[in-house]
């Protein structure tokens, strides 16, 4: 596995909140995390059919214009259910023609459930994929998942994406409405990310 060795790292976003979790979570590092909007880097399509597909494109994009390692995600709720959707099109089922409606994707999702006439509970899992990539377009690959069920009605402010229906394992309260500090814990994210650390900056 290669290690990160630099001290500037690209985070394929143009999320202002993500950058300033990453930045959080590698600063015990020495690294300066600067994000794709800083460097006026276009999104790219996603035009793959898994998590580790679309990450890639957005790592390796980033890595090329800019000569930076740089690291990418995708992430989505899968209901096993739904046959695992609708994973890598999480953000789709939100689309309007005004931007996405989170609560008209989770009640596609319901509407979903009820139609298949799957019992519940319905189990469902939250995954990420992180890519670091490199200029010269190697790449590290760290999936992380937490195992859950979705839930109805929903529950909680909604505000993130799927959170609302989400009730991680263990736990009786859904994603909305734990608190934050926790979620960042045991999250899909934290998982993927403990493995993005272990592997190239521990």
């Amino acid at each position: 596995m290669r290690r990160f060795a630099g001290d500037t790292l690209l985070v394929a976003t143009h999320n202002a909140g993500k950058l300033e979790e990453i930045a959080a979570l590698l600063a015990p590092y020495g690294v300066r995390v600067v994000g794709a909007a800083e460097k006026g880097l276009p999104e790219p399509d996603e035009t793959e059919t898994s998590f580790v597909g679309n990450a890639r494109i957005k790592a390796h994009a980033a890595a090329r214009a800019t000569g930076l390692p740089a690291l990418s995600d995708d992430s989505g709720i899968e209901i096993a259910a739904l046959g695992g959707a609708p994973g890598v099109y999480t953000a789709n089922w939100a689309e309007t023609e005004t931007g996405r409606d989170f609560v008209k994707a989770m009640t596609r999702a319901h509407d979903a459930l009820i139609a298949s006439g799957a019992p519940e509970p319905w189990a469902a899992r939250f995954c990420c994929t992180l890519v670091l990539a490199w200029p010269d377009g190697h790449d590290e690959v760290f999936p992380g998942t937490i195992n859950g069920r979705f839930v109805w009605p929903m529950r909680g402010a909604p505000g993130h994406g799927y959170d609302p229906v989400f009730q991680p394992d263990g736990h009786d309260i859904t994603f909305a409405e734990m608190d934050r500090a926790l979620k960042n814990r045991i999250s899909h994210r934290a998982d993927a990310f403990t493995r993005l650390v272990k592997g190239c900056f521990g």
